[in-house]
């Protein structure tokens, strides 16, 4: 997927949680609940030339996926030390998934009134589908 793309989806994905912000960080954009929970490097980093995503991980969940799928996941330089987990975004990105892994990571990170919110707009979400 182009670069401009990815910025757009990643963008929608991540607005979508209640009160995060953007704001560049190191030039690419970097989004906020609070605390940053996402980074998004759509040209890549630094020798690296496919899109990706730096994101805020539960303990234990960078090394299961790191291990388990090597090919799409990866330990992210500066930030993996602290847990963070690297997603490949070139090839065939299911955003479902993508989608998925930037909620975990706001959830990661985001004060507890945030994560209410987020958890009221989902049960109003699912009681609308019935």
């Amino acid at each position: 997927m182009e670069a401009g793309g990815l910025d757009a989806r990643i963008r929608l994905i991540c607005h979508g949680f209640p009160g995060v912000t953007e704001k560049p960080s190191h030039g690419t954009p970097a989004f906020f609940a609070g605390r940053q929970f996402v980074t998004l490097w759509p040209d890549g980093h630094h020798g690296e030339r496919f899109g990706q995503m730096w994101c805020a991980a539960l303990p234990g969940i960078q090394d299961e996926l790191v291990e388990t799928e090597p090919d799409r996941f990866f330990r992210p330089p500066y930030v993996g030390v602290r847990g963070w987990l690297g997603v490949r975004l070139d090839g065939v990105v299911d955003w479902d998934e993508i989608e998925g892994i930037c909620e975990e990571a706001f959830r990661t990170v985001a004060p507890r009134r945030s994560i209410e919110l987020l958890d009221q707009r989902s049960a109003r979400r699912h009681t609308e589908d019935r």
